[in-house]
Formats: structure tokens, C-alpha cells, sequence
């Protein structure tokens, strides 16, 4: 018997050839697929950086402005509503450190606000399942 065949969702695209970058050397990507490397996109991240995680909230606290990059614009636009960093990694395709990098700047310049994440008591209180019980008791 021979085992069954993997079958793709998505044919195979062909690898299309990559015109050189500046110096002949050729073109190499990063994780978004752009040619930038990623300092170039986080600057170069030595100074401080803001105390953030993978679940600190971030919201936007205006619209992007002329002079932000296609990253900060990028996330000042999916942080309309409450993102943790981790989502916020994922949906730009960047590593956590560089976000992170980009965040802090945008900290800096009051661009956003990070939030610390809500976080549940380890005790439930105790009148609040008491006043649960006496509901489902009266159903």
C-alpha cells in the first residue's frame, strides 16, 4: 500500500528572478519579503527601550502623520482598536524586536499608548459568584 500524496492549496509558484540591487550584488529579503534589511526599518535600536511584552495593549492616540514611516503608519492604522504586540508582530510580519523598536519611537512622539494587559484575580470574588448562584437558583 502506498501512502496517499500530499496535495498543495496553492500550486507552487515559479521563483521569479530578482534584478540585482545597487553594487551588483543581488537583492535579499527579510522576513517581509521587502529588501530593506530590518535596522533599517527599526533605526538602529540602541538607546532605551520602553518596558513592552508580548501582550501589552497599544492604541493609537492619533491618525499617522506626513512624516511617519510605512511601518509606524501601518501601525497606527491597525491600532484604531486595542492590539497586543504579539498581534501587531504577526499581522506586519515583523519580529518582535523590531515592533518593539518602532514602538518605543512611537512612545517617544506620543503616538500611542501601551496599556498593560488585564489580568484576571487568581481568587474570583466571592459576593460575585454568590450573587451568580442566587441567579441561577431563581431560573
Amino acid at each position: 500500500m502506498t501512502p496517499p500524496q500530499r496535495q498543495r492549496r496553492f500550486p507552487a509558484q515559479e521563483p521569479s528572478a530578482r534584478p540585482p540591487a545597487e553594487g551588483g550584488a543581488p537583492a535579499t529579503g527579510n522576513v517581509t519579503g521587502n529588501p530593506e534589511r530590518l535596522f533599517v526599518i527599526g533605526g538602529d535600536g540602541g538607546g532605551e527601550r520602553a518596558d513592552i511584552d508580548l501582550v501589552t495593549l497599544i492604541v493609537a492616540r492619533t491618525d499617522p502623520p506626513a512624516s511617519a514611516t510605512p511601518e509606524q503608519a501601518a501601525l497606527l492604522r491597525l491600532c484604531v482598536a486595542p492590539l497586543s504586540v504579539a498581534e501587531l508582530s504577526a499581522y506586519l510580519s515583523l519580529p518582535f524586536s523590531v515592533v518593539t523598536v518602532l514602538l518605543t519611537e512611537m512612545l517617544a512622539a506620543e503616538l500611542v499608548q501601551a496599556r498593560a494587559p488585564i489580568v484576571r484575580q487568581k481568587v474570583a470574588d466571592r459576593s460575585l459568584l454568590e450573587a451568580v448562584m442566587h441567579g441561577l437558583q431563581k431560573l
